[in-house]
């Protein structure tokens, strides 16, 4: 009889043990043997996942192919074509693209606890942002690692001005930020920016932070007070993108926003509704800038970093480049993927026309776009 109730209970234990053997977050993280593992560890993470056949352990393999030495690419890229039936191509971008085209297979159960496991492997602060408390508004799938720690881009804040008198170092068609609010005109030069794209400051008396992605050439001036709050934002580059976008964080809550929307995306701030509102900032030559507002003053040189901040040294072989740096889907029927514009957003509305449309003077299209005209010609 002992041997009888001791054979029942251990038939009781495999079979209350099996699902959970199969349970999709048992699976995650098992599967982080594919990142840090001996090479059979790795193999076992692998046949694992291709053997559940659930298409959403996708994202697992798409974040491995990123992080793997090539010799283990090619089981990678023949387990995601047995998973999804998609041939996409042989190299993490293409499966990038693939997976932000097919939203419907999003990531299975315990992937963000992964996700953040992994990244925190290359920085610990990572998990400022990642922690498992479930508040995001996109797919932490397509949120990478843009090859930099926690402020590896570091902000400038409140940083150092001068005249300009005093900005010798400045060439007359030096591409620069213009800002200009309540009669305090400042210039916030590309060739520093590059190197920063993020600067926190008070502008004739209002908050602002200058969000500049540099991989989309989007130069973002928004307020940083909102109703609700004592003190305003104060942001920071994170080390993550989304969609080729930065994802900034401020430095309350190390909730990450949307650089682009100026949203809150990930982490407790998600869902509160807050949107930054925008204030005008313009891109022209330091030449032009100075002509209109000769009493402008400058970001000083001496940041208290140490970088080479001649011009197109950050950033010079990108901009020349038809290439991106990170993938992401963008339709080219009408314009290169890198082609700068000219935008507007107005009551909802979001407009955008090639550069080379003014090259003539002003364009009149709509009447939105006679408005356009008219600031474009006022710069």
């Amino acid at each position: 009889m002992k041997r009888l109730i001791t054979a029942g209970l251990i038939v009781m234990a495999l079979v209350s043990s099996a699902p959970a053997q199969n349970s999709p977050e048992l699976l995650a993280q098992q599967s982080f043997a594919l990142f840090r593992g001996t090479p059979a560890d790795r193999q076992k993470a692998l046949d694992m996942l291709v053997a559940s056949g659930r298409a959403d352990t996708a994202p697992i393999l798409i974040l491995a192919m990123r992080f793997v030495s090539p010799e283990y690419r090619k089981g990678i890229v023949d387990g995601l074509e047995k998973l999804t039936g998609a041939k996409p191509g042989e190299d993490w971008g293409d499966w990038m693209r693939w997976q932000e085209a097919h939203p419907e297979i999003g990531a299975m159960p315990g992937f963000a606890k992964l996700h953040a496991r992994v990244h925190d492997l290359i920085d610990p602060n990572f998990q400022l942002f990642l922690r498992h408390d479930g508040h995001h508004e996109i797919r932490l799938e397509e949120i990478v690692w843009g090859g930099v720690i926690k402020d590896g881009i570091p902000a400038l804040t409140n940083p150092r001005l001068i005249p300009a008198s005093a900005a010798s170092y400045l060439k007359a068609d030096d591409l620069i930020f213009g800002v200009a609010v309540n009669a305090d005109a400042r210039a916030y030069p590309l060739r520093i920016m590059d190197w920063h794209e993020m600067l926190n400051d008070v502008i004739g008396g209002v908050p602002l932070s200058l969000t500049y992605c540099t991989l989309c050439g989007s130069g973002i001036l928004f307020e940083t007070s909102v109703e609700g709050r004592a003190q305003p934002f104060v942001f920071g580059s994170s080390g993550f993108l989304y969609r080729s976008n930065k994802l900034m964080y401020d430095t309350a809550t190390h909730s990450l926003w949307n650089q682009f929307t100026g949203r809150p995306v990930v982490g407790p701030l998600t869902g509160s509704g807050i949107v930054l509102k925008t204030r005008p900032v313009v891109i022209t030559s330091w030449q032009e800038w100075r002509a209109r507002h000769p009493d402008t003053k400058v970001l000083a040189l001496e940041t208290g970093h140490l970088r080479d901040y001649s011009s197109g040294a950050a950033y010079g072989r990108y901009f020349a480049s038809p290439d991106l740096m990170f993938p992401t889907n963008v339709d080219q029927s009408r314009l290169k993927q890198k082609e700068y514009v000219f935008a507007l957003r107005s009551s909802g509305t979001e407009k955008a026309w090639p550069l080379k449309l003014f090259e003539g003077g002003a364009v009149s299209m709509t009447r939105l776009a006679l408005s356009i005209s008219y600031w474009w010609e006022m710069l």
